[in-house]
């Protein structure tokens, strides 16, 4: 039942109202109290003030008689309904009328019983509540200055309660009666609310690990419409993920196709040719083929390990001295072409990544930019901290991209139409990957003197804890 948002709501409803209705019901009870005391007092100053113009032969007889003040009496009329604020306790009012000289003129005989004739009385008028024969009375005495007389009425204290007993029972018994009813239609209610809910839970659960476009159940409520968009964002990214992978497979297997034929092809060469120095040509290609599919799979590798992993350890290093590294690493391939390579920029500029990771990423610029800049050209290498950021730029002399083709460079195996060298087309894409890990800026423009490629990347710049 506590993992019922049904069940939760319902008792929350239910006790929200209990609550606020016994505090109703207290508040009406209390100032139904009130407002039965005032009339009380009131109907006691009536009752004093009809005693103060009787005769003496009137008061007499009234003592001697019982003074009934119950307003309605349970089976007084034949025709009289069962009411709740029927008066059903004893209202017997008793009284004493006292001369100008404070001599007793009449009184009601059962106050010699409650020891309460000889009472002292009151200096001025109004109510008072006493103790007679341990019971509480209310009394209201009434000076008369016109005659001198003195009129003072007595009410047991307990004829009250039952009114506004009475009362309360009219407040509570409606309530009482519609509390089941309520929570039946609170209970009903709820559960139309939900099926949207339910409706939706039962639309995923249908679902084929196949089907993954957007869930539409028709109208949504306003409260579920940001489940099932997050449900469908979901959807998507795990659809796009899916299309992702699996071009990324197909691509794969195509680029790692050729060269193992490739190499398949040279074996065969070396395996039938008689010849040494074909021979040796031969098994030298077959090297570098093996040599170009064990790159594509480091590659493929390092590109699987970015989309797996969320979060990498960073910290703060000197892409100059990366850059250094990987100058070292490629100084064979550019002496080869005669390629001219400088390194130039802030010595201590500083970014927060990974060494490994700017290590591949610098290394994969300065290879495109040998691999496919012109031979006797220029590569640059320059690093520069301005605006809180760290900008590491590579660019060359080459032939250069069309500027239709600047936005298809980060895509995975994509290569530029009349490409000569040999390259499986995933080396900016991991550079764009990486960069995108450590929340850097790639920008592509122009190379040197308006010919070649430039690749920017822009990192921010390290900033001192504390």
């Amino acid at each position: 039942m506590s993992a019922s948002i049904r069940w939760r709501l319902v008792l929350l409803v239910l006790a929200s109202i209990v609550l606020i209705w016994g505090m109703t019901l207290l508040s009406s009870y209390g100032q139904a109290t009130r407002e039965v005391g005032e009339w009380e007092e009131a109907r006691l100053a009536e009752l004093a003030q009809i005693l103060a113009l009787l005769d003496q032969t009137n008061l007499n007889t009234l003592a001697n008689a019982r003074i009934d003040v119950r307003e309605e009496e349970k089976g007084g009329d034949p025709g009289a309904s069962d009411s709740d604020d029927d008066d059903t306790l004893p209202r017997d009012a008793l009284f004493q009328v006292r001369g100008a000289h404070g001599d007793v003129l009449a009184g009601s005989p059962q106050l010699h019983t409650l020891h309460a004739w000889d009472l002292p009385v009151p200096p001025k008028s109004g109510t008072q509540d006493i103790t007679l024969g341990g019971q509480r009375w209310h009394s209201f005495t009434l000076r008369d200055t016109a005659l001198g007389h003195t009129v003072r009425v007595f009410e047991l204290a307990n004829t009250r309660s039952d009114l506004v007993s009475g009362v309360a029972s009219r407040i509570a018994r409606p309530t009482l009666i519609a509390l089941p009813v309520l929570a039946l239609l609170v209970w009903f209610s709820i559960g139309w609310s939900l099926a949207p809910l339910k409706t939706l839970s039962g639309a995923i659960r249908v679902r084929d690990i196949n089907r993954l476009e957007p869930v539409d159940i028709g109208h949504v409520p306003i409260e579920v419409r940001p489940l099932v968009d997050a449900i469908n964002l979901v959807l998507s990214r795990l659809r796009h993920s899916v299309e992702r992978e699996r071009a990324f497979t197909a691509d794969a297997a195509h680029e790692l196709k050729t060269p193992l034929a490739a190499i398949k092809v040279q074996a065969q060469v070396a395996l039938a040719e008689p010849d040494a120095a074909l021979k040796q040509l031969a098994m030298e290609r077959v090297v570098q083929g093996v040599d170009r599919s064990a790159r594509l799979a480091e590659q493929l590798l390092l590109l699987a390990r970015l989309d797996v992993q969320e979060s990498m350890s960073a910290t703060p290093l000197k892409p100059v001295m990366v850059a250094k590294d990987a100058l070292l690493a490629n100084e064979r391939n550019a002496r080869q072409k005669n390629i001219r390579v400088t390194l130039s920029g802030d010595p201590h500029a500083e970014i927060n990544a990974e060494p490994v990771l700017i290590g591949i990423l610098l290394d994969n610029l300065l290879d495109n930019a040998i691999k496919y800049g012109r031979a006797n050209g220029s590569v640059e290498v320059a690093v520069h901290h301005a605006d809180d950021r760290v900008r590491i730029t590579v660019r060359d002399d080459g032939p250069g991209v069309a500027p239709g083709d600047l936005s298809y460079l980060t895509n995975r195996f994509f290569r530029a139409p009349g490409t000569q060298a040999t390259g499986s087309g995933l080396g900016l894409s991991i550079v764009a990957r990486i960069a995108e890990h450590f929340d850097a800026r790639l920008n592509l423009g122009t190379g040197i003197a308006g010919r070649g490629l430039t690749v920017e990347v822009s990192f921010p710049g390290h900033v001192e804890a504390g």
